[in-house]
């Protein structure tokens, strides 16, 4: 029998508790603080996570109900539904965005040699962005179209692997093209984007930072053709190519050649136009990148249904960023594991496995290496790569 650690707290190694500290220490969050720490927040935040509990009383009901087993699984504070609100409103969330920064980083090195599809070396991104809707009485501060609420959640996923360089977490009146000021640009890079951020400004901010971008175009735009490349028509490919933008603002704000291809996929009969400042890539590996953004929708999507930001425990700004953060770190944190233990399980199998033996006190790989082979369960081909 064994009888180390609880399995949530083999999870919990996975931390860096050193960096957490620091990020503790650099906004204050433990300063005047007896009894309920930074840490045991977040224990009970990430517990809520990975159990599936809707409200802070129902958190308090679960934990105070495992008794001595908290101690083992490392809280150290007394656990109760006013603390940790009272901790949700006023320790800044910016604590828990640089723990999920840290963990993105960890997980980004290990997926780096993850294929996704396409022979390509240089990093690929996905930026978008999804709205988090929230009920306008109990959050007026996030009113946006007249009678709606809600926090938009932008996020730039890797590719290859699938994890989040980048999340920032606004008001949903504030639109999405704003991110690209704030993104730090790599170059050589590729960025994917759908037409909402269609600004010639700011792409070609990207062109001369060296990066590049594939985004669809509007139908509305006007163009000057220079030069038109043989394609073939059998692959779904009607056109590639250099042109100028010919409307006189476009023309002043993005001065240089664009590459403007048309796309039309055989399985969904839709038409697309892409523009990109990438000259070299063939055609057909353009139109295979610009799929791969789906990606970005599927990661919204397995966020919304598999982590707890649809029951908030609190009113504040900073009550639902922290709660948000905390499940981008649990998010992250699974991939680490999976990544760490060589595990053969998707995602949403970890999340299932672990909400039943959080406090069982056996190795964490004995937990999962109970599930007979990896998942047996049909996987849909729009599944997010990370998690088959």
């Amino acid at each position: 029998m064994h009888t180390g650690q609880t399995i949530f707290a083999q999870l919990l190694d996975f931390v860096p508790t050193y960096q957490f500290r620091c990020c503790v220490d650099r906004y204050r969050g433990d300063y005047k603080v007896s009894s309920f720490s930074c840490w045991d927040q977040f224990l009970s935040m990430a517990f809520a996570q990975l159990t599936g509990r809707e409200s802070l009383r129902d958190i308090e009901t679960c934990l105070r109900a495992l008794g001595g087993k908290l101690y083992h699984a490392g809280f150290r504070g007394h656990i109760s539904r006013s603390t940790l609100a009272d901790a949700n409103e006023m320790r800044d969330f910016r604590i828990y965005a640089d723990l999920a920064q840290l963990l993105i980083a960890e997980a980004r090195a290990l997926y780096a040699g993850e294929d996704f599809g396409v022979e390509l070396e240089q990093t690929t991104y996905a930026l978008d962005a999804t709205t988090v809707e929230l009920c306008l009485s109990l959050f007026p501060w996030a009113r946006y179209r007249g009678s709606h609420a809600g926090i938009k959640m932008h996020t730039l996923l890797d590719l290859r692997g699938n994890v989040p360089a980048y999340i920032d977490v606004k008001p949903a009146k504030i639109h999405e093209i704003h991110t690209l000021d704030e993104l730090a640009i790599e170059p050589g890079s590729i960025y994917i984007m759908d037409r909402g951020y269609l600004d010639f400004e700011r792409l070609y901010r990207l062109q001369q930072a060296l990066a590049f971008f594939i985004i669809r175009a509007r139908k509305d735009f006007r163009f000057r053709l220079l030069a038109s490349s043989p394609i073939d028509k059998t692959t779904g490919l009607r056109c590639d190519q250099t042109i100028r933008l010919k409307s006189f603002y476009p023309a002043q704000s993005y001065p240089a050649p664009l590459r403007r291809i048309g796309y039309r996929d055989v399985d969904t009969e839709k038409s697309f136009v892409f523009l990109t400042n990438h000259f070299l890539l063939p055609t057909r590996i353009i139109a295979q990148l610009y799929k791969g953004r789906w990606q970005v929708e599927l990661f919204f999507k397995w966020i919304k249904q598999h982590l707890r930001i649809k029951a908030f425990y609190g009113l504040s700004p900073n009550a639902v960023k922290t709660q948000i953060w905390i499940a981008i770190s649990v998010y992250v944190l699974l991939a680490i594991v999976r990544k760490r233990l060589g595990l053969d399980l998707s995602l949403y199998t970890m999340a299932q496995i672990l909400s039943l033996t959080l406090f069982e006190k056996r190795p964490i790989l004995q937990a999962f290496s109970q599930v007979v082979g990896s998942d047996e369960r049909i996987v849909s081909h729009n599944q997010l790569n990370l998690f088959n």
